[in-house]
Order: C-alpha cells, then structure tokens, then sequence
C-alpha cells in the first residue's frame, strides 16, 4: 500500500523551483493531476492556504479531481523568515509559540473549507519544520494527522499524547534528493558543507534516472515486507528535472499498486487494521 502526497506553494513565495519554472507551480501541479488521474493512481496534496486566495482558478480541477485529497500546508510558509529565525532562537520553535501555529492553522484550514467546502484531517508543515508545539496547535485546530519529517524505517502513523498522530516519509525524498534547478552537483555540495545537511537517506542527491530507480527499489522492498510506502513527489521538482518523463516511470509502477489517500491510512491506524491492510 502506498500513500503518494506532494507539497503545493502558492505562488508569492517565490521559491527557487518556482523561479526556475515557466509557469506557475499550481498550472504545473494541475498537468501532474491529470497524470495521475490516467494512471488511476491517488495523491494527497499538502497546499498552502495563500494558494488558494492568489490562484483559486488555477487550482479549481484539482480540487475536483477524483484522484486529489487535500491537506494543509501552512497559511505563508513561514514568512517572513526572520520572524521565525528569531522565534527558534530564543523560544526553540522555528513555526512558531503554540498560539501562533494554532492561529496559521486555523486560518489555513478555513480558507481551504471557503473555497472548496472540504474540511481537511491532514496536515503537513513547510519544509517539515516540527516544533514542540506542534502536536497541540495542530490537534487543538481539529488536525488528526501530520505528516513532517523523514524516518526510512517507519512503518506508519505513530500516536502521540497530545491528541494527533505523527506519519513521516519513509520513502526517500525528491527535492532535497534530486538535481535540478539550482540543485546543481556544485550548489548541493556547498549547501551540504555550510550546514551540514543530511536526513534520514544521508545528505547526497542523484540525477533523476537514478533517483527513480532508488525509490522504485525502496517501495518494491517495503511491499514485500508489507509496510506501508509514505512518499513525496512534488510536481514543479518532477517537471523540472526532466518534464515529468521520471515521474512518468513511477505512475506506470504506481498504477499496479494499491495507492491510497493519507485519511485512508489514518482511518486505518485509528481501526488498528493498517497492518492486515498493507
């Protein structure tokens, strides 16, 4: 069983990927739906709530499609950063007191209600930023589920105290892995070295093909144990590193697989049938 999520950012943030881009990161997200919905593959995606006030448009079929379950991803992302460097420094949470995540959450999870009608279960924060307060701003704001983070040996959501259960990715990540954009061999070395990054899967990254086949060869090997697969793809990474062509290979192995929303895990994990499920 796998669980396919993606991050989706609005478009004022002006990521490095959404530089490198020729269109927006929600029209580029929109062509990877349709994708997955000829693959009859699921995903849920993680959108940030700004998204939904700056290109509510562009955002309308895949919030109709069949194959899209959203999330939350935050109201800004963290901006402006220095706000959020000031308050890991000196209160030890980058996202914020409590009573600010609280605020970003709810705002965030009314907006997307506003505009779509859905009101979201799931959560996953920007660049899997966790703090200790997460757990009880997400869960006093109705979130059931977040999904920060990279454990390769997790093997599903895990419960905690204060009212949510927590569900890294267990499948190695894309954009953090992959060469693309500026992520190019000589800025990936020099970021590796000024701070020490590294996540659970070590601090390299690895052209697309390469990428491709590591994480094919993880989710065979975590079928076979039957564990369930966590994994992220954002769709502007995937369509910069090689216009989806990579991606392309994964949705050919997705689509003979069980793919399901995260909700679907959650509300197997809170019935206690996630492993005969897997």
């Amino acid at each position: 069983m796998i669980c396919l999520t993606g991050d989706l950012h609005h478009a004022s943030l002006e990521t490095g990927n959404q530089r490198h881009a020729d269109r927006s990161e929600i029209q580029i997200a929109a062509d990877f739906t349709r994708r997955l919905e000829r693959a009859g593959v699921k995903a849920t995606f993680f959108v940030s709530g700004k998204a939904f006030v700056e290109e509510s448009a562009d955002l309308a079929s895949i919030v109709r499609s069949p194959a899209i379950e959203l999330g939350g991803h935050n109201w800004n992302c963290f901006q402006p950063q220095l706000l959020h460097r000031i308050w890991k420094k000196v209160g030890g949470s980058y996202n914020g007191p409590e009573w600010f995540q609280l605020r970003d959450a709810l705002k965030t999870i009314e907006t997307i209600r506003e505009h779509t009608g859905v009101r979201i279960r799931s959560w996953r924060n920007h660049m899997y930023m966790h703090g200790p307060h997460t757990e009880r701003a997400l869960s006093a704001a109705g979130i059931e589920l977040c999904s920060d983070g990279v454990n390769r040996s997790g093997r599903g959501p895990v419960w905690h105290r204060d009212g949510i259960w927590n569900f890294p990715l267990n499948v190695m990540p894309d954009h953090e892995h992959i060469y693309h954009a500026e992520r190019t061999p000589e800025w990936v070395d020099a970021w590796v070295k000024r701070y020490g990054w590294s996540d659970d899967f070590g601090p390299e990254s690895y052209t697309i093909d390469r990428w491709v086949e590591l994480v094919l060869g993880q989710l065979q090997r975590r079928e076979a144990r039957g564990v369930v697969s966590n994994l992220i793809i954002h769709p502007i990474t995937m369509y910069l590193a090689d216009r989806f062509a990579g991606m392309d290979r994964i949705l050919d192995y997705l689509s003979t697989r069980r793919t399901v929303w995260i909700s679907e895990v959650l509300d197997q994990s809170r019935a206690g049938t996630l492993q005969e499920a897997a």
